[in-house]
């Protein structure tokens, strides 16, 4: 299936659109190659693929955080609102709404939950009132982190962890949140109380998500479009609930076929096979 720049499930001009973008790295490095997709103003979009597809790398390349790892936007434009913000710093697209979850969260060890949440605000202006009624926000969405708000980040487990991240990117008031792999490390039970909370984040503060992630089973339970990279190329998307029902994507990617769960060795003949580029 050939990837375009706004989801079929969306008449709309999307709230972000990327078109064609290549990227390298070192001016000699390709990772992306002609990479398309949108996110529709309200929706939860999924980015899956393996380790090493280019999926951060494409959430980098929105937030304009590449630089920093001697990568660049060699082709193609990114665009928020209908503006091109791929040569903005990470700053003014932060206040234009648009903040990244990294993957590993990096959280500051040191400063304690309450004190990482407040950093969000930075980039704000807004009176000490507003930003403290945000942040009794924030712990609405994550009660846990109201609990344990004097403790010092470092001595936190990886789950309040990944809520301080999140609560942090929430208190710079986005309209969209990139989210990078919020699964990595996390127990099966704490990974469904993040999804859960993303949803509900989505659904009752209209925040926008771009997620990428490797647990291909959980995204798409809560995602509502998804796309899915190989080698630095979109070779699949669609709507969450096809994805999920489609042969390729259950056999490659989660495991299973109609045939029952394969093993890593059956699934191997992927490389050579991959219907969906024929």
């Amino acid at each position: 299936m050939t990837a375009t720049a706004h989801p079929a499930t969306d008449a709309t001009a999307p709230l972000l659109a990327i078109n064609n973008i290549e990227v390298i790295y070192d001016h000699v490095i390709l990772v992306l190659k002609g990479v398309s997709l949108a996110v529709p103003e309200g929706k939860i979009v999924a980015l899956l693929g393996a380790n090493g597809a280019g999926k951060t790398t494409t959430l980098k390349a929105i937030s304009n955080l590449l630089a920093s790892e001697r990568g660049d936007v060699t082709k193609g434009g990114i665009e928020y609102r209908g503006e091109r913000i791929d040569r903005l710093n990470p700053s003014e697209l932060v206040k234009r709404g648009v903040v990244q979850v990294m993957e590993g969260r990096h959280c500051f060890q040191h400063l304690t939950i309450e004190e990482n949440l407040m950093t969000g605000a930075f980039t704000r202006s807004a009176s000490r009132a507003e930003i403290r009624q945000d942040l009794e926000k924030v712990y609405t969405y994550f009660p846990r982190l109201k609990v344990r708000r004097t403790s010092q980040s470092g001595y936190t487990s990886g789950g309040e962890q990944q809520m301080t991240a999140i609560g942090r990117a929430l208190m710079a008031k986005p309209r969209m949140i990139l989210l990078d792999e919020p699964s990595m490390g996390l127990a099966p039970q704490v990974v469904e109380e993040i999804f859960e909370i993303v949803r509900d984040l989505n659904g009752r503060e209209g925040v926008s998500f771009l997620l990428a992630e490797q647990n291909t089973m959980v995204a798409l339970r809560y995602a509502d479009y998804g796309y899915i990279l190989e080698n630095g190329r979109v070779v699949m998307e669609g709507a969450a609930e096809q994805l999920r029902s489609n042969e390729d994507v259950k056999e490659f990617y989660l495991g299973l076929s109609s045939a029952g769960r394969k093993s890593f060795r059956d699934a191997k003949h992927y490389r050579r096979r991959k219907r969906w580029l024929a």
